[in-house]
Protein backbone atom coordinates (compact mmCIF):
# COMPACT_ATOMS: atom_id res chain seq x y z
CA UNK A 1 0.00 0.00 0.00
CA UNK A 2 1.21 3.96 -0.74
CA UNK A 3 2.73 5.37 2.28
CA UNK A 4 0.21 8.04 4.50
CA UNK A 5 0.87 10.90 6.52
CA UNK A 6 -1.40 10.14 9.29
CA UNK A 7 -3.47 7.31 9.67
CA UNK A 8 -5.66 9.24 11.37
CA UNK A 9 -9.13 11.62 9.85
CA UNK A 10 -9.57 15.06 10.95
CA UNK A 11 -12.71 14.38 13.78
CA UNK A 12 -10.01 11.50 15.38
CA UNK A 13 -7.41 13.98 15.60
CA UNK A 14 -9.55 16.55 17.30
CA UNK A 15 -10.64 14.35 20.02
CA UNK A 16 -7.29 13.32 21.13
CA UNK A 17 -6.55 17.23 21.36
CA UNK A 18 -9.67 17.58 23.34
CA UNK A 19 -8.68 14.29 25.71
CA UNK A 20 -4.97 15.41 25.97
CA UNK A 21 -6.08 18.57 26.51
CA UNK A 22 -8.70 17.41 29.51
CA UNK A 23 -5.55 15.40 31.31
CA UNK A 24 -8.15 12.42 31.29
CA UNK A 25 -7.28 10.47 34.19
CA UNK A 26 -9.18 7.15 35.03
CA UNK A 27 -8.84 4.47 37.95
CA UNK A 28 -8.57 0.85 37.62
CA UNK A 29 -9.65 -1.61 39.76
CA UNK A 30 -7.09 -4.39 40.66
CA UNK A 31 -7.22 -7.93 38.95
CA UNK A 32 -6.53 -11.32 40.44
CA UNK A 33 -3.67 -11.95 37.92
CA UNK A 34 -0.76 -13.09 39.45
CA UNK A 35 2.67 -11.19 39.78
CA UNK A 36 5.10 -11.45 37.34
CA UNK A 37 8.12 -12.53 39.36
CA UNK A 38 11.24 -10.90 38.29
CA UNK A 39 13.96 -13.50 37.06
CA UNK A 40 11.74 -16.71 37.88
CA UNK A 41 10.27 -18.48 35.33
CA UNK A 42 6.86 -19.66 36.22
CA UNK A 43 4.75 -21.53 33.73
CA UNK A 44 1.54 -20.97 33.54
CA UNK A 45 -1.40 -23.45 33.45
CA UNK A 46 -1.39 -24.20 29.58
CA UNK A 47 1.99 -25.45 29.95
CA UNK A 48 2.07 -28.93 28.96
CA UNK A 49 -1.98 -29.12 27.49
CA UNK A 50 -3.31 -29.79 24.29
CA UNK A 51 -4.46 -26.02 23.17
CA UNK A 52 -8.07 -24.94 22.66
CA UNK A 53 -6.98 -21.54 21.36
CA UNK A 54 -5.95 -21.20 18.09
CA UNK A 55 -4.94 -17.99 15.88
CA UNK A 56 -7.76 -15.94 14.91
CA UNK A 57 -10.41 -13.80 16.30
CA UNK A 58 -12.10 -15.04 20.02
CA UNK A 59 -14.36 -13.33 22.42
CA UNK A 60 -14.75 -13.30 25.70
CA UNK A 61 -17.22 -12.07 28.46
CA UNK A 62 -15.61 -9.15 30.40
CA UNK A 63 -17.36 -7.04 32.86
CA UNK A 64 -20.78 -8.24 31.05
CA UNK A 65 -19.52 -7.32 27.82
CA UNK A 66 -19.13 -9.01 25.15
CA UNK A 67 -15.23 -8.03 24.07
CA UNK A 68 -12.96 -9.41 21.42
CA UNK A 69 -9.20 -10.18 20.45
CA UNK A 70 -7.42 -11.25 17.74
CA UNK A 71 -4.77 -13.65 18.90
CA UNK A 72 -1.40 -15.35 16.77
CA UNK A 73 0.15 -18.60 18.09
CA UNK A 74 3.75 -19.19 16.47
CA UNK A 75 3.40 -21.88 13.82
CA UNK A 76 4.41 -25.48 15.07
CA UNK A 77 3.34 -23.96 18.24
CA UNK A 78 5.14 -26.30 21.40
CA UNK A 79 2.93 -26.41 24.59
CA UNK A 80 6.09 -27.29 26.70
CA UNK A 81 7.92 -24.39 25.57
CA UNK A 82 7.10 -20.88 27.20
CA UNK A 83 6.42 -18.25 24.82
CA UNK A 84 7.09 -14.38 25.11
CA UNK A 85 3.39 -12.35 25.07
CA UNK A 86 2.88 -9.32 23.86
CA UNK A 87 -0.13 -6.91 23.19
CA UNK A 88 -0.12 -4.56 20.71
CA UNK A 89 -3.04 -2.14 20.94
CA UNK A 90 -4.94 0.09 18.19
CA UNK A 91 -5.20 4.22 18.07
CA UNK A 92 -8.69 6.02 18.26
CA UNK A 93 -10.87 4.29 15.28
CA UNK A 94 -8.14 1.87 14.61
CA UNK A 95 -9.01 -1.49 15.00
CA UNK A 96 -7.62 -4.97 16.01
CA UNK A 97 -7.33 -5.97 12.26
CA UNK A 98 -5.10 -3.24 11.34
CA UNK A 99 -2.55 -3.91 14.14
CA UNK A 100 -2.59 -7.54 13.85
CA UNK A 101 -1.86 -7.21 9.83
CA UNK A 102 -0.49 -4.12 9.86
CA UNK A 103 -2.78 -3.40 6.61
CA UNK A 104 -3.19 0.64 7.55
CA UNK A 105 0.76 0.66 6.99
CA UNK A 106 2.13 -1.87 4.67
CA UNK A 107 0.86 -5.52 4.99
CA UNK A 108 2.70 -7.72 6.64
CA UNK A 109 5.85 -6.19 7.19
CA UNK A 110 4.51 -3.82 9.87
CA UNK A 111 1.64 -6.35 11.48
CA UNK A 112 1.74 -6.44 15.43
CA UNK A 113 3.26 -2.47 15.12
CA UNK A 114 6.15 -4.67 12.69
CA UNK A 115 7.38 -6.78 15.61
CA UNK A 116 5.99 -9.84 14.26
CA UNK A 117 8.35 -10.30 11.32
CA UNK A 118 11.16 -10.09 13.62
CA UNK A 119 9.80 -12.81 16.15
CA UNK A 120 10.45 -15.69 14.46
CA UNK A 121 7.83 -17.56 15.67
CA UNK A 122 9.42 -16.97 19.30
CA UNK A 123 6.16 -15.17 20.83
CA UNK A 124 2.31 -14.91 21.41
CA UNK A 125 0.89 -11.99 19.91
CA UNK A 126 -2.69 -10.25 21.04
CA UNK A 127 -4.43 -7.31 19.12
CA UNK A 128 -7.15 -6.71 21.21
CA UNK A 129 -10.72 -4.82 20.19
CA UNK A 130 -11.28 -1.27 22.21
CA UNK A 131 -14.56 -0.12 22.77
CA UNK A 132 -15.68 2.38 20.46
CA UNK A 133 -12.47 2.02 18.60
CA UNK A 134 -11.10 3.68 21.44
CA UNK A 135 -9.03 2.68 25.43
CA UNK A 136 -11.25 4.93 27.82
CA UNK A 137 -11.02 2.64 29.90
CA UNK A 138 -13.70 3.74 32.21
CA UNK A 139 -13.66 2.27 35.58
CA UNK A 140 -10.29 0.34 34.39
CA UNK A 141 -13.02 -1.64 32.35
CA UNK A 142 -9.72 -2.13 29.90
CA UNK A 143 -7.25 -3.24 32.17
CA UNK A 144 -9.68 -5.78 33.38
CA UNK A 145 -10.46 -6.90 29.78
CA UNK A 146 -6.71 -7.50 29.87
CA UNK A 147 -6.71 -9.38 33.68
CA UNK A 148 -9.18 -11.49 31.30
CA UNK A 149 -8.04 -11.79 28.29
CA UNK A 150 -4.62 -13.61 29.85
CA UNK A 151 -6.31 -15.70 31.75
CA UNK A 152 -8.34 -17.09 29.07
CA UNK A 153 -5.00 -17.42 27.41
CA UNK A 154 -2.53 -18.40 29.70
CA UNK A 155 -4.55 -21.13 30.59
CA UNK A 156 -4.87 -22.66 27.43
CA UNK A 157 -1.22 -21.65 26.23
CA UNK A 158 2.33 -21.93 27.48
CA UNK A 159 3.04 -18.20 28.45
CA UNK A 160 6.47 -17.15 30.53
CA UNK A 161 5.01 -14.93 33.14
CA UNK A 162 8.54 -12.93 32.79
CA UNK A 163 8.35 -12.10 29.23
CA UNK A 164 4.99 -10.20 29.10
CA UNK A 165 4.66 -6.95 26.93
CA UNK A 166 2.69 -4.25 25.91
CA UNK A 167 2.71 -1.61 22.84
CA UNK A 168 0.33 0.23 21.01
CA UNK A 169 0.54 4.23 19.16
CA UNK A 170 -1.70 7.18 20.31
CA UNK A 171 -4.85 5.83 22.39
CA UNK A 172 -3.28 2.27 22.28
CA UNK A 173 -0.42 3.92 23.48
CA UNK A 174 -2.27 5.48 25.96
CA UNK A 175 -3.55 1.87 27.12
CA UNK A 176 0.16 0.33 27.32
CA UNK A 177 0.79 3.44 29.60
CA UNK A 178 -2.01 2.12 31.82
CA UNK A 179 -0.83 -0.87 32.24
CA UNK A 180 2.11 0.10 32.77
CA UNK A 181 0.96 1.92 35.84
CA UNK A 182 -1.98 -0.32 37.12
CA UNK A 183 -0.11 -3.73 36.59
CA UNK A 184 3.69 -3.35 37.31
CA UNK A 185 3.72 -6.80 38.38
CA UNK A 186 2.04 -8.46 35.55
CA UNK A 187 3.96 -6.06 32.25
CA UNK A 188 7.96 -6.74 32.15
CA UNK A 189 8.16 -3.56 29.76
CA UNK A 190 5.98 -1.38 27.93
CA UNK A 191 6.31 0.65 24.36
CA UNK A 192 4.29 3.89 24.51
CA UNK A 193 4.43 5.64 20.52
CA UNK A 194 2.99 8.98 20.52
CA UNK A 195 1.34 8.34 23.54
CA UNK A 196 -0.41 10.72 26.30
CA UNK A 197 -2.47 10.14 29.52
CA UNK A 198 -5.94 9.01 28.30
CA UNK A 199 -6.42 5.73 29.59
CA UNK A 200 -5.72 6.89 33.30
CA UNK A 201 -3.03 5.84 35.80
CA UNK A 202 -4.16 3.70 38.63
CA UNK A 203 -1.24 3.71 41.04
CA UNK A 204 1.81 4.39 38.82
CA UNK A 205 4.65 4.00 41.45
CA UNK A 206 5.92 0.99 40.67
CA UNK A 207 8.97 0.62 38.13
CA UNK A 208 8.32 -0.75 34.75
CA UNK A 209 10.94 -0.97 32.04
CA UNK A 210 9.87 1.79 29.53
CA UNK A 211 10.68 2.72 26.01
CA UNK A 212 9.13 6.03 24.19
CA UNK A 213 8.62 7.71 21.17
CA UNK A 214 7.35 10.24 20.10
CA UNK A 215 7.52 12.98 16.84
CA UNK A 216 8.67 16.33 17.94
CA UNK A 217 6.28 17.99 15.29
CA UNK A 218 3.22 15.96 16.90
CA UNK A 219 -0.05 18.60 16.38
CA UNK A 220 -2.57 15.76 17.93
CA UNK A 221 -0.78 14.66 21.05
CA UNK A 222 2.15 17.36 21.86
CA UNK A 223 5.51 15.76 22.67
CA UNK A 224 5.44 17.31 25.79
CA UNK A 225 2.76 14.41 26.77
CA UNK A 226 5.08 11.89 25.79
CA UNK A 227 7.48 13.57 27.86
CA UNK A 228 5.77 13.08 30.99
CA UNK A 229 4.62 9.92 30.78
CA UNK A 230 8.57 8.91 30.41
CA UNK A 231 9.38 11.25 33.14
CA UNK A 232 7.05 9.05 35.92
CA UNK A 233 8.67 6.06 35.22
CA UNK A 234 12.63 7.76 35.29
CA UNK A 235 11.32 8.61 38.61
CA UNK A 236 9.67 5.41 39.06
CA UNK A 237 12.90 3.32 37.96
CA UNK A 238 15.71 5.36 39.93
CA UNK A 239 17.05 7.22 36.29
CA UNK A 240 19.05 9.63 36.46
CA UNK A 241 17.03 12.64 35.38
CA UNK A 242 18.03 14.73 32.27
CA UNK A 243 16.84 16.07 28.89
CA UNK A 244 17.95 14.15 26.40
CA UNK A 245 18.33 15.35 22.81
CA UNK A 246 16.27 15.66 20.29
CA UNK A 247 16.73 15.89 16.37
CA UNK A 248 16.01 19.55 15.02
CA UNK A 249 13.18 20.41 12.63
CA UNK A 250 13.66 19.54 9.23
CA UNK A 251 15.82 16.81 9.55
CA UNK A 252 14.44 13.90 9.57
CA UNK A 253 15.80 11.73 11.60
CA UNK A 254 15.73 10.37 15.16
CA UNK A 255 17.77 10.33 18.10
CA UNK A 256 17.41 7.50 20.90
CA UNK A 257 18.80 7.99 24.35
CA UNK A 258 19.40 5.19 27.30
CA UNK A 259 18.80 6.72 30.47
CA UNK A 260 21.47 6.57 33.10
CA UNK A 261 21.12 5.42 36.72
CA UNK A 262 18.05 3.26 36.28
CA UNK A 263 17.57 0.50 38.71
CA UNK A 264 19.19 -2.95 37.11
CA UNK A 265 15.90 -4.47 35.18
CA UNK A 266 14.32 -1.60 34.53
CA UNK A 267 15.99 0.16 31.74
CA UNK A 268 14.03 3.75 30.34
CA UNK A 269 14.88 4.56 26.25
CA UNK A 270 13.59 8.00 24.44
CA UNK A 271 13.10 7.80 20.84
CA UNK A 272 12.43 11.49 19.22
CA UNK A 273 11.73 12.17 16.14
CA UNK A 274 11.10 14.83 13.37
CA UNK A 275 7.74 14.14 12.49
CA UNK A 276 4.18 14.35 13.18
CA UNK A 277 1.87 11.78 14.76
CA UNK A 278 2.77 8.82 13.13
CA UNK A 279 3.61 5.41 13.82
CA UNK A 280 6.05 3.86 11.63
CA UNK A 281 8.76 6.98 10.77
CA UNK A 282 11.31 6.22 8.99
CA UNK A 283 14.94 8.41 8.38
CA UNK A 284 15.42 10.44 5.80
CA UNK A 285 11.82 10.70 4.38
CA UNK A 286 8.58 12.01 5.49
CA UNK A 287 5.53 9.60 6.88
CA UNK A 288 4.86 6.15 7.68
CA UNK A 289 6.48 3.69 6.36
CA UNK A 290 6.25 -0.74 7.44
CA UNK A 291 9.22 -1.60 5.72
CA UNK A 292 11.71 1.08 6.40
CA UNK A 293 10.91 2.76 9.46
CA UNK A 294 13.60 2.16 12.26
CA UNK A 295 11.16 1.98 15.33
CA UNK A 296 9.91 -1.99 15.33
CA UNK A 297 13.91 -2.60 15.33
CA UNK A 298 14.73 -0.29 18.21
CA UNK A 299 11.64 -1.38 20.21
CA UNK A 300 12.15 -5.53 19.60
CA UNK A 301 15.87 -5.22 20.89
CA UNK A 302 14.46 -3.53 24.05
CA UNK A 303 11.92 -6.26 24.50
CA UNK A 304 14.22 -9.11 23.82
CA UNK A 305 17.05 -7.48 25.96
CA UNK A 306 15.34 -9.26 29.12
CA UNK A 307 15.66 -12.73 27.61
CA UNK A 308 13.83 -16.08 26.81
CA UNK A 309 11.56 -16.08 23.99
CA UNK A 310 14.10 -18.06 21.83
CA UNK A 311 12.35 -20.57 18.79
CA UNK A 312 11.19 -23.95 20.31
CA UNK A 313 12.05 -26.94 18.12
CA UNK A 314 9.83 -27.18 15.01
CA UNK A 315 7.24 -29.55 16.46
CA UNK A 316 5.27 -29.90 19.67
CA UNK A 317 7.30 -32.63 20.72
CA UNK A 318 9.03 -32.04 24.51
CA UNK A 319 12.74 -31.86 24.68
CA UNK A 320 13.85 -35.49 25.59
CA UNK A 321 13.66 -36.09 28.97
CA UNK A 322 16.95 -35.75 31.08
CA UNK A 323 16.43 -39.02 32.92
CA UNK A 324 18.10 -41.56 30.41
CA UNK A 325 16.65 -45.18 30.11
CA UNK A 326 17.99 -47.79 32.29
CA UNK A 327 21.59 -48.85 30.71
CA UNK A 328 21.69 -46.14 28.72
CA UNK A 329 23.98 -43.35 28.73
CA UNK A 330 22.87 -39.56 28.14
CA UNK A 331 24.46 -37.45 25.66
CA UNK A 332 27.00 -34.95 27.09
CA UNK A 333 25.09 -31.75 28.10
CA UNK A 334 24.82 -28.47 25.57
CA UNK A 335 27.55 -26.94 27.34
CA UNK A 336 29.87 -30.11 26.63
CA UNK A 337 30.20 -30.86 23.01
CA UNK A 338 33.05 -34.18 22.02
CA UNK A 339 35.63 -33.12 20.99
CA UNK A 340 36.48 -32.96 17.23
CA UNK A 341 33.63 -32.75 14.91
CA UNK A 342 32.53 -34.00 11.51
CA UNK A 343 31.54 -32.92 8.06
CA UNK A 344 28.97 -30.23 8.48
CA UNK A 345 26.82 -27.79 5.93
CA UNK A 346 25.97 -24.38 6.49
CA UNK A 347 23.41 -22.34 4.96
CA UNK A 348 23.00 -18.60 6.07
CA UNK A 349 19.60 -16.41 4.96
CA UNK A 350 19.92 -12.60 5.68
CA UNK A 351 16.52 -10.21 5.92
CA UNK A 352 18.75 -6.30 6.55
CA UNK A 353 16.59 -3.26 6.93
CA UNK A 354 18.20 0.52 7.86
CA UNK A 355 21.01 -0.37 11.00
CA UNK A 356 19.25 -4.25 11.70
CA UNK A 357 19.26 -7.80 10.31
CA UNK A 358 18.39 -11.13 10.94
CA UNK A 359 19.86 -13.98 10.27
CA UNK A 360 18.73 -17.70 9.70
CA UNK A 361 21.40 -20.08 9.61
CA UNK A 362 20.51 -23.87 8.94
CA UNK A 363 22.98 -26.26 9.90
CA UNK A 364 23.42 -29.66 8.23
CA UNK A 365 25.48 -32.94 9.49
CA UNK A 366 26.80 -34.69 6.90
CA UNK A 367 28.89 -36.77 8.33
CA UNK A 368 28.10 -40.31 9.01
CA UNK A 369 27.37 -40.42 12.66
CA UNK A 370 25.01 -38.23 15.01
CA UNK A 371 26.14 -35.39 16.80
CA UNK A 372 25.55 -35.15 20.26
CA UNK A 373 25.98 -31.77 21.58
CA UNK A 374 27.46 -29.02 19.47
CA UNK A 375 29.30 -25.30 19.16
CA UNK A 376 29.32 -23.44 16.13
CA UNK A 377 31.57 -21.05 15.61
CA UNK A 378 31.64 -17.72 13.01
CA UNK A 379 32.96 -14.39 12.48
CA UNK A 380 30.56 -11.84 11.97
CA UNK A 381 31.58 -8.89 9.91
CA UNK A 382 32.84 -5.91 11.21
CA UNK A 383 30.35 -3.63 12.75
CA UNK A 384 27.67 -5.97 13.84
CA UNK A 385 26.31 -6.77 16.94
CA UNK A 386 24.22 -9.47 18.12
CA UNK A 387 21.26 -8.30 20.21
CA UNK A 388 19.33 -11.77 20.37
CA UNK A 389 18.78 -14.95 18.91
CA UNK A 390 16.78 -18.53 18.94
CA UNK A 391 17.59 -22.13 19.87
CA UNK A 392 21.02 -21.67 20.57
CA UNK A 393 22.74 -19.51 22.96
CA UNK A 394 25.38 -16.93 21.35
CA UNK A 395 28.76 -14.97 23.02
CA UNK A 396 30.45 -12.91 22.32
CA UNK A 397 27.75 -10.63 20.23
CA UNK A 398 30.36 -9.61 18.19
CA UNK A 399 33.74 -10.85 16.21
CA UNK A 400 34.28 -14.69 16.24
CA UNK A 401 31.39 -16.08 17.95
CA UNK A 402 30.37 -19.53 19.56
CA UNK A 403 26.52 -20.35 18.75
CA UNK A 404 25.95 -23.28 21.41
CA UNK A 405 23.21 -25.60 21.15
CA UNK A 406 19.84 -25.15 23.69
CA UNK A 407 18.97 -28.42 25.65
CA UNK A 408 16.51 -29.85 22.89
CA UNK A 409 18.28 -29.47 20.26
CA UNK A 410 22.17 -30.86 20.93
CA UNK A 411 21.22 -34.02 18.84
CA UNK A 412 21.76 -33.45 15.23
CA UNK A 413 21.53 -37.18 13.15
CA UNK A 414 23.75 -37.91 10.20
CA UNK A 415 22.02 -36.00 7.55
CA UNK A 416 19.88 -34.31 9.35
CA UNK A 417 19.96 -30.38 10.42
CA UNK A 418 18.66 -27.84 13.10
CA UNK A 419 17.90 -23.89 12.78
CA UNK A 420 19.25 -21.48 14.84
CA UNK A 421 19.27 -17.32 13.99
CA UNK A 422 19.90 -14.05 15.76
CA UNK A 423 18.94 -10.63 15.38
CA UNK A 424 21.80 -7.82 15.10
CA UNK A 425 22.66 -4.76 14.44
CA UNK A 426 25.29 -3.14 12.16
CA UNK A 427 26.47 0.40 10.91
CA UNK A 428 25.88 -0.72 6.96
CA UNK A 429 27.85 -4.05 6.50
CA UNK A 430 25.07 -6.19 6.07
CA UNK A 431 27.17 -9.55 5.30
CA UNK A 432 26.57 -13.37 6.14
CA UNK A 433 29.36 -14.13 8.75
CA UNK A 434 32.54 -16.54 7.69
CA UNK A 435 34.68 -19.37 8.49
CA UNK A 436 32.03 -21.74 10.25
CA UNK A 437 33.27 -24.19 12.15
CA UNK A 438 31.30 -27.09 13.64
CA UNK A 439 33.42 -28.65 17.22
CA UNK A 440 36.36 -27.64 15.26
CA UNK A 441 35.62 -28.42 11.87
CA UNK A 442 35.46 -26.56 9.04
CA UNK A 443 31.58 -26.39 7.60
CA UNK A 444 30.93 -25.95 3.84
CA UNK A 445 29.03 -22.87 2.57
CA UNK A 446 26.09 -22.98 0.73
Amino acid sequence: MSRRRSIFGPVVLSTLMVLAAAGTVLTANPGSVPAAQSGILAATAGCGKAPTLRSGTHTIQSNGKNRSYILRVPDNYNNNHPYRLVFGFHWLNGSATDVATGQTVQRDTWAYYGLLPLSNNSTIFVAPQGLNSGWANSGGEDVTFVDDMLRQIENDLCVETTQRFALGFSYGGAMSYALACARPNVFRAVAVYGGAQLSGCSGGNQPVAYFGAHGIRDSVLNISNGRSLRDRFVRNNGCTAQNPPEPSQGSLTHRSTTYSGCASGYPVVWAAFDEGHIAAPQDGAPGDSGSRTWLPGETWRFFTQFGSGTTPPPNTTPPPNTTPPPNTTPPPGPTTPPPGGGACRVTATVNAWNNGLTEEITITNTGGSTINGWSLVFTLPSGQTITGGWNASYSPSSGQVTAQNASYNGTIAANASVNIGFQATHTGNAAKPTAFTLNGAACTVS
